[in-house]
């Protein structure tokens, strides 16, 4: 309680600077699109592995020239040494986790064996509150696993928006904060359940694995963000994946 009224507060008092500093930062940011290249694909040899990956415009690949070079070529790519690979990308700019909930229900009802998530910094930009939060983590874990073979889910970690560069202070601060906020109630949330985890990508936050518009990452960060989610799929116990 102490926590929340804390948060409200600092709200309450930056709430003109932030609206000020939210604005002048939509002005000058440069918006990038999403990159060109195939949502699905088959790549490498093994036991079959299907992956879905869901989320905003990280996921959907924004930083990036081509899907090649974005999450879904990364990640397919460095588990096709040990699976034959079978991937859809279902990502779009822009998305919070309530839209992540209708993507899901849009889906055709087929199996996957492992799904990735990358939700939230929109959830932190937008101030989605920590209630809608974690019932929306809820309902996207039930209708996955309702609908396509309880998948495990790896919840990627939300990104360091505290050091964006294209973010100027307080509103880097305090949008890093809410964050943060989304992130611990997300790791305490998936703790509690045995299909779900949350993959730590770590990478340099200077230009070089930065996206043009200092706000997504580019094709370095992309690259370390795919191997680090790769290794921790290819650990998981020898019973999975399901045939």
């Amino acid at each position: 309680m102490l926590h929340r009224l804390t948060h409200g507060l600092i709200t309450l008092v930056l709430a003109p600077c932030l609206w000020a500093q939210g604005r002048w930062v939509r002005r000058t940011t440069p918006v990038l699109t999403e990159p060109d290249g195939p949502r699905e694909g088959v790549i490498g040899q093994g036991p079959v592995l299907r992956v879905l990956i869901l989320g905003d415009s990280s996921a959907a690949g924004v930083g990036a020239a081509h899907q090649d070079e974005a999450l879904s070529g990364q990640l397919s790519r460095a588990l096709a040494p040990h699976f034959a690979v079978q991937w859809s990308l279902q990502a779009c700019t822009g998305h919070r986790i309530q839209d992540v909930m209708a993507a899901v229900r849009r889906l055709p009802p087929e199996p996957w064996d492992v799904v990735v998530v990358a939700v939230g910094v929109n959830d932190a930009t937008g101030m989605t509150r920590l209630s809608a939060w974690l019932d929306g983590l809820t309902t996207v874990r039930a209708q996955l696993r309702q609908q396509h073979g309880a998948p495990w889910l790896v919840w990627s970690a939300l990104p360091p928006v505290h050091h964006f560069p294209a973010l100027p202070q307080p509103l880097r601060w305090y949008l890093g904060r809410c964050a943060r906020r989304l992130e611990c109630a997300l790791r305490t949330w998936a703790a509690q359940h045995d299909d779900c985890v949350v993959a730590d990508v770590n990478f340099p936050m200077d230009q070089r694995f930065m996206a043009t518009d200092g706000f997504h990452p580019g094709p370095l960060a992309y690259a370390a963000w795919g191997q680090a989610l790769a290794r921790l799929i290819a650990q998981r116990p020898a019973e999975w994946p399901r045939a």
